[in-house]
């Protein structure tokens, strides 16, 4: 039984490296995709203005809704030129708008996995030192308890961090998205009532 506790702890032991290096990278991916978020952002707020300008049941004018996907670096901006550019064809545009879902999938599958992983690794790297803490403690040792208190405490503070920086990103971001498929699919009636209209 103490060869299996032995085992045991350093294989513990031995994760909170690898704990420690998971948590320092997700954190800097955290802040790198907030400064993506903050760019994203202001496109977002300029291609919406030129949609609204463009994106009429009245007048559509796709020349300039295309002019504006050329700037617009976004996945609705792709997804519109793509769009438009098939307005002759009712499956490749459902095509389109499928694969815009799965992209959006993708990019949330992102702040997913800080949303949870932060916290998890979080936990990892404050069980860990609790081991050799407590043994500190038992033999009078307050030095090595008080430094494997310090990084378990500080292991837990940057996985909340992190998963605070993914659950924010994913919120945001799934209302965005679910805002983009509803453009793309107001489009997509918009081009097929055109069209339609065009070959009767």
């Amino acid at each position: 039984m103490q060869l299996f506790d032995e085992i045991i702890f350093w294989l513990s032991g031995g994760l909170m490296i690898p704990v420690v290096l998971g948590v320092l990278y997700l954190l800097i991916t955290g802040l790198l995709s907030i400064g993506k978020f903050y760019g994203l952002y202001f496109n977002r707020s300029k291609y919406n203005k030129l949609l609204k300008e463009n994106l009429n049941p009245k007048q559509l004018d796709l020349e300039k809704i295309t002019q504006a996907d050329s700037t617009s670096k976004t996945l609705l901006g792709s997804a519109m030129a793509e769009i438009i550019e098939a307005k002759h064809s009712e499956i490749i545009r459902e095509k389109i708008i499928a694969d815009f879902e799965v992209a959006c999938e993708r990019e949330l599958d992102k702040h997913r996995t800080l949303a949870k992983m932060g916290p998890i690794l979080g936990l990892m790297g404050t069980l860990i030192p609790m081991g050799p803490a407590l043994g500190g403690l038992s033999e009078g040792d307050i030095t090595t308890m008080s430094e494997q208190m310090q990084i378990a405490f500080n292991t837990t503070v940057l996985g909340l961090v992190i998963g605070c920086i993914g659950f924010l990103l994913l919120q945001t971001k799934q209302r965005w998205f679910t805002q983009d498929l509803n453009q793309l699919d107001f489009l997509n009636n918009l081009i097929a009532e055109n069209y339609e209209k065009d070959t009767k």
